[in-house]
């Protein structure tokens, strides 16, 4: 139903970080939360919300709308995905089943045809409740390729999951106007200007260890 581990991806990102008050951001699920502590800046959360088109090119395409938290784990560190919804139900079921991601299914709108312009909506399912839109602008591109490479943690039934996320990618800045519903699920975002956005562009990815890294991280 979903691709095995490490899935192979493509596309673009359309990244802003917020800060948010500790008070308003989701709670981490219990043995997560036990393990891991939120970067604050100025006593405030660090957390990013991101729009993402994965492209064909990769071995699933489809639409995604996240919110992550960045974390630490005794100094190093991770992002904990907090919510999350693809329009993929393959991608669904292997980001819950394979390293514990609360993906939900939406309906999405991701429209770059009007370069610079990003127009971006979602909806729960079938005609269903707004859950937020975008508005990004893309700025200047910066000249190269640059190294992803960081490490998401989520909670897989009762232990934590670390799994190394590497690629490569352009990068442009980009100014973005979030509108997400304030009763929504992602109502803590609402009213809030991003202190950077960035698009993410041309990525491509490996999300996940092969069989031969998981067998050497049991071993280890």
């Amino acid at each position: 139903m979903y691709p095995p581990e490490p899935w192979h991806l493509r596309g673009q990102m359309y990244l802003s970080v917020f800060l948010i008050p500790r008070r308003d951001v989701p709670a981490l699920p219990p043995a997560l939360d036990a393990a891991v502590r939120p970067v604050t800046v100025g006593g405030r959360v660090a957390v990013g919300a991101a729009w993402v088109s994965y492209e064909p090119g990769g071995v699933l395409h489809y639409k995604e709308l996240l919110s992550a938290v960045l974390v630490h784990e005794r100094g190093r560190p991770r992002v904990s995905i907090t919510d999350i919804w693809v329009d993929s139900v393959a991608s669904r079921e292997g980001g819950r089943r394979l390293w514990g991601i609360p993906k939900e299914l939406a309906d999405f709108t991701l429209d770059a045809e009007t370069e610079p312009l990003v127009d971006a909506t979602i909806t729960a399912p079938d005609g269903g409740a707004p859950i937020g839109a975008a508005l990004v602008r893309l700025k200047r591109r910066l000249p190269g390729r640059f190294p992803l490479g960081f490490t998401v943690a989520q909670q897989l039934g009762e232990q934590v999951r670390r799994t190394p996320v590497r690629g490569r990618a352009g990068l442009r800045t980009a100014a973005t106007a979030w509108r997400p519903e304030p009763d929504g699920p992602l109502g803590y975002l609402a009213g809030r200007r991003p202190v950077l956005s960035l698009a993410i562009t041309d990525f491509w990815l490996t999300f996940g260890r092969s069989a031969e890294e998981r067998a050497k991280t049991r071993s280890a």
